[in-house]
């Protein structure tokens, strides 16, 4: 492996200083191999520097790549709002020789304060007014024959996304790890995705590309108020300060997000996701929307696909032989697609949904999503008090045990949070980890359940139902899915947080978490685990527990968290089962 990794660079560098042929054959051979990718059939020309003026004086500048010897052929573009390396130039420089050597002119454009184009950047906030200009621009071009689609993951996705609800210029999207709702990513059920917030923030506060340096990101989030974070990690980013304040649905974000652009879609889009990618829930919900709308060509012939991948990275799951690139998943894929829907070929032999079913460790296709087959299952919360750590008597049973009812407690303190080991994020925690450290913390209820006798597969939205009390104005409870293995390796499968405020009169109230998404199959001599706390840090911002605004409070205080299951407080977790007959 190591020989090839270097191989591929030495074809990289030359074939960057020889501007092409190279680059053409570590891409093909190396960055995306695959028995199923489509040959190169045309050599490639490059233009760069290409572009135009916007109405408010703007350069974009554009690389035009284009298949040797057609006048005309489809359009695939591509915006970039990221920061401009070594690097990514070689990445995108591959991707777009890719698609022309295919038959495509690739459209490789800068966004606004971005490489060679000019202005001030500001993510997300420009991209439907310059992409609507960008298509009229397109236009005009000799060799754009009309057929156009869009590709790009995250960021870049965002820049389709915008102009999918306001063009029928597009032919079809491909359209990876993004939702339409960026809110979503930063603000998760009233919690701050604080570390993904960061990270990003970091990644992309300068021109050229940089690695975000772990010692700043530590420092940053590791600040009170949390409206400091980036100030103390590196300096002062508007666009932080922005995501931050604005918590609630606004004017800020109805300019990124739109309103219903999933529901008025124009084009068939192809979706891509990952099981540990933040955006996934909402890029479900995006893809159950179009499906449902009215215009049948669009819903009928958007795809789906889920695989084993963080935000752009690949998970290798226990058992797993070898990691499923994310890079080649995003390209492969992109050809056969659009060759079907912008013209070049008759037919798309491509699954409506196609999932990565993990413990078994094996892609699956499928005819919908929700699966239609599922059939909810529920394993109730029991202990006799004392379900603190992984060696406390915490049980998930199908059915409460009259003798195991009494209350569980702790103590959550936000100068001492459980620490994030895992997680849908971005930023260096992401994927999947061994539990067991944070399992050992006196502040993790952990609920587990016999060893099972046979296969069980749950593949679904995971629904967990607490009843719950605290003597704190405002907290947060957590809860996280895990699959303990034989060896007793616990791994995480899914979690989420739930930040709210109560009154303080010592009641119990019910809670419902939604976790995201997630595909696995709890073996035979498996475990199902349900983790419950009030911290996962810094995937999350720590609640002060005062009721303070959490973004500008310094000070907090210990909150006592009670965790009730009984006849009248069943607190349980529903998975969506998918019966092994099927």
């Amino acid at each position: 492996m190591k020989k090839i990794i270097a191989l591929v660079v030495v074809l990289v560098i030359l074939g960057w200083l020889a501007r092409g042929p190279l680059i053409d054959l570590a891409a093909d051979y190396y960055y995306f191999p695959s028995d199923d990718a489509k040959p190169r059939s045309y050599s490639v020309d490059v233009e760069h520097g290409l572009g135009f003026v916007t109405e408010d004086g703007v350069f974009l500048s554009a690389d035009v790549y284009r298949p040797s010897g057609l006048e005309k052929a489809p359009t695939i573009l591509i915006r970039i709002p990221y920061n401009r390396s070594f690097k990514n130039d070689v990445k995108v420089s591959m991707i777009s020789r890719y698609f022309a050597g295919r038959g495509y002119v690739t459209v490789l454009q800068s966004t606004r304060g971005r490489a060679k184009s000019g202005g001030i950047f500001y993510p997300l906030k420009h991209e439907k007014a310059d992409g609507l200009e960008t298509l009229d621009w397109l236009k005009q071009q000799d060799w754009y024959d009309g057929r156009l689609g869009m590709w790009g993951g995250s960021a870049v996705a965002q820049t389709a996304w915008v102009l999918a609800d306001q063009s029928t210029d597009m032919d079809a999207m491909f359209i990876q790890i993004v939702s339409t709702q960026f809110k979503d990513l930063f603000h998760v059920n009233g919690a701050f995705a604080l570390e993904t917030a960061l990270f990003w923030a970091l990644r992309n506060n300068v021109a050229s590309a940089e690695e975000v340096d772990e010692e700043s990101l530590v420092r940053g989030v590791n600040t009170l108020p949390i409206s400091m974070a980036d100030d103390r990690a590196a300096l002062d980013i508007d666009y932080y300060n922005d995501w931050l304040a604005n918590d609630t649905q606004s004017d800020y974000w109805s300019i990124i997000d739109g309103s219903d652009r999933a529901k008025n879609l124009n084009a068939p889009t192809l979706f891509l996701g990952g099981w540990f990618d933040p955006f996934l829930s909402s890029q479900l919900q995006d893809y159950k929307e179009v499906i449902g709308q009215k215009t049948q060509h669009v819903s009928e012939q958007t795809k789906l696909i889920i695989g084993p991948w963080t935000h752009a990275g690949a998970v290798k799951t226990p058992g797993m032989i070898e990691e499923i690139p994310f890079r080649a998943s995003v390209v492969i894929p992109a050809i056969p697609w659009f060759d079907y829907h912008l013209g070049l070929s008759e037919s798309l032999e491509m699954p409506k949904v196609k999932i990565f079913v993990m413990g078994d460790n094996i892609w699956r296709e499928e005819n919908e999503w929700p699966l239609n087959r599922t059939k909810v299952l529920s394993y109730y919360l029991n202990s006799q008090g004392s379900a603190n750590s992984a060696t406390g008597d915490g049980k998930l049973s199908l059915a409460l045990d009259p003798e195991d009812q009494a209350i569980d407690h702790y103590i959550y303190n936000p100068s001492n949070p459980v620490p994030t080991a895992g997680g849908a994020m971005l930023g260096l925690r992401a994927g999947m980890q061994v539990q067991n450290s944070v399992e050992s913390r006196e502040d993790v209820l952990v609920y587990t359940s016999e060893v099972l006798s046979q296969r069980l597969e749950v593949t679904g939205e995971v629904i967990v139902e607490l009843y719950v009390s605290t003597d704190a104005p405002s907290t947060d409870f957590t809860a996280k899915l895990v699959d303990v293995y034989p060896d007793g390796n616990a791994y995480n499968l899914s979690d989420t947080i739930l930040r709210r405020s109560f009154p303080v009169d010592g009641g119990v109230y019910k809670l419902i978490l939604s976790l995201p998404p997630t595909s696995n199959a709890f073996h035979q001599g498996h475990r199902i685990r349900l983790e419950v706390s009030s911290s996962n840090f810094p995937h999350f911002d720590r609640n002060p527990n005062t009721g303070a605004r959490f973004d500008r409070e310094e000070n907090s205080r210990v909150a006592r968290q009670y965790i009730y299951h009984s006849e009248q407080y069943p607190s349980r977790i529903l998975l969506p089962i998918i019966p092994n007959n099927n």
